[in-house]
């Protein structure tokens, strides 16, 4: 009895400033909404949204939100190199900024 395999469809989106799925370094180094909404289509099913960036009621989801990227991405600077870490305008430093870590 053979087996057949499930290939995923290989949809992805582009990962560059210049599509518009990504802010640059200096407008917060994250996703924008049209990113969000193109990864979305990309990947049904995902619950992927954008950054919380404004003010927050303390508790709230959004406030949660925050507290979670904050741990992970805090994470992901410590493992980043020296020249990253130290950098005010790294792509890391700049979203952790954005997101008011």
């Amino acid at each position: 009895m053979a087996r057949t395999r499930i290939k995923p469809k290989g949809r992805s989106i582009r990962t560059s400033v210049k599509s518009g799925n990504f802010r640059s370094t200096k407008s917060g180094a994250g996703m924008t909404s049209k990113g969000v909404k193109a990864y979305r289509r990309a990947n049904p099913g995902s619950k992927l949204k954008t950054a919380v960036t404004g003010k927050v009621k303390k508790g709230s989801k959004a406030a949660k939100r925050r507290k979670s990227y904050c741990a992970r991405s805090a994470g992901q600077l410590k493992r980043s190199s020296a020249k990253t870490r130290n950098d005010p305008n790294s792509r890391i430093r700049q979203a952790r900024r954005r997101w008011k870590c």
